[in-house]
């Protein structure tokens, strides 16, 4: 296992591939290593594409990335591409090891596959080559991938940047579900699916630290937890008032008719189309990504400032209830892999998926839910965590240097 010296995270996710193009903020990836280690961190966590790379048997050696059309997604996070760019898969992946050395850092090899990669890609060979998989098998066939990168890695002399490797970004929600029954619990149903995978990555890489992990903390169903995994990994999203917000406009519920009037009147901006109106260009993107097409809609045509207010006008009833659940969330986690003797990362987390311009988590209600998380995790003896989700070149928040300096300060030194 690589040397357990405190990770400090900053989640490039799939950024770093898919927003390269000029004025992008991975157009140059010393520049973007320079302000992460200038900010205090040490390590990024990315979706590394090993499917695509070392899976799928597709030409890689020119990929192209591209914006949704029409507007479509920019103005959310992740999804704000904005300039198109082509690229080597392969080529850039050691690019991107390459920095991580010049600069000091470790890499965290995850994939959103299963969630939402494909969508970036200019055309649907990646998502349909993923689709094509049968469910019972892909979890494997992401171990063999990952393998086959860590081959490729280690074949340049770049394997000891690897911290450790998940088999896939937040199980629970990803098209590896699709092989459960209807209404089989997600943590319980994929364990030997997962354990399985992670023993064949392992029977190739026994000395690559793997993993998967969560979404939240599933701390009802904990010994869904594959057996085998060689770090704790977790995302603790606490939502509380922004889930009222996601309830009361049936953003993740296709089930409950949308409140386009009420949307409206309390959150759009003037001129907004209808929900029925807005999509991308290409329908197959749609589908490639797990993010509701309501959730999309909104965060693009809201008014930023009437996002932030609907939740700080009804923050103060779920404060105290947010706080307690961030709390118990990353002990559970913590008490959960210490009992294994297991070294714990907080991923993730800490409020929710908020618009690109809404600043609730960046403000000073989300500022101090940041360093709270931190400080638990320093008092936990956390290996890893993330300042916050959002403190990432893609973010406004990256703007905010001595938050994050702070935060990672606190984590390490305890200052």
């Amino acid at each position: 296992m690589s040397e357990l010296s405190t990770l400090t995270i900053t989640l490039w996710d799939f950024s770093w591939y898919a927003r390269t193009g000029p004025g992008e903020p991975f157009e140059d990836l010393d520049r973007a290593f320079d302000e992460a280690v200038a900010r205090g961190y040490d390590t990024v966590r990315i979706c590394a594409m090993p499917y695509l790379l070392f899976g799928s048997g597709l030409d890689t050696s020119a990929l192209t990335f591209a914006p949704f059309g029409r507007g479509y997604g920019l103005d959310t996070r992740w999804y704000d591409v904005r300039e198109p760019s082509t690229l080597d898969g392969r080529a850039h992946l050691l690019r991107l090891f390459e920095a991580a050395r010049r600069h000091g850092c470790r890499v965290i090899v995850s994939s959103w596959e299963y969630q939402q990669s494909s969508s970036f890609l200019a055309d649907p060979a990646w998502y349909e080559a993923l689709r094509a998989v049968p469910a019972e098998r892909r979890a494997t066939v992401l171990a063999e991938a990952l393998a086959g990168l860590v081959d490729f890695v280690a074949g340049h002399g770049l394997a000891e940047q690897i911290a450790f490797v998940e088999l896939h970004n937040e199980i629970q929600a990803t098209w590896l579900t699709e092989v459960l029954a209807p209404g089989e619990s997600a943590v319980l149903g994929l364990r030997p699916y997962l354990e399985k995978a992670l023993d064949v990555f392992k029977s190739r890489h026994p000395d690559v630290p793997a993993t998967v992990n969560y979404a939240g903390v599933p701390h009802g169903e904990m010994r869904g937890i594959p057996a085998n995994v060689d770090v704790a990994v977790f995302h603790p999203y606490v939502y509380g008032v922004l889930d009222e917000l996601v309830e009361t406009f049936a953003l993740r519920d296709p089930g409950v008719p949308f409140p386009q009037e009420r949307a409206r009147r309390e959150l759009l901006r003037p001129g907004a189309p209808d929900l029925a109106d807005w999509h991308p260009e290409e329908e197959w993107r749609g589908a490639a990504t797990v993010v509701p097409p309501r959730e999309v809609y909104l965060h693009d045509w809201c008014d930023p400032a009437l996002f932030d207010r609907w939740l700080y006008d009804r923050y103060a009833t779920y404060r105290h209830g947010m706080a307690e659940k961030l709390r118990l969330w990353m002990e559970v986690a913590a008490d959960w892999a210490a009992a294994r003797e297991l070294p714990l990362v907080f991923g993730e987390g800490w409020v929710g998926y908020t618009p690109l311009r809404g600043t609730f988590e960046e403000g000073p209600v989300g500022a101090e839910i940041c360093l709270d998380a931190v400080r638990h995790a320093r008092r936990l003896g956390a290996w890893g965590t993330v300042v916050c989700s959002n403190a990432a070149p893609q973010h406004p928040m990256w703007d905010d240097v001595e938050l994050q300096v702070t935060a990672n300060r606190i984590f390490t030194e305890g200052r």
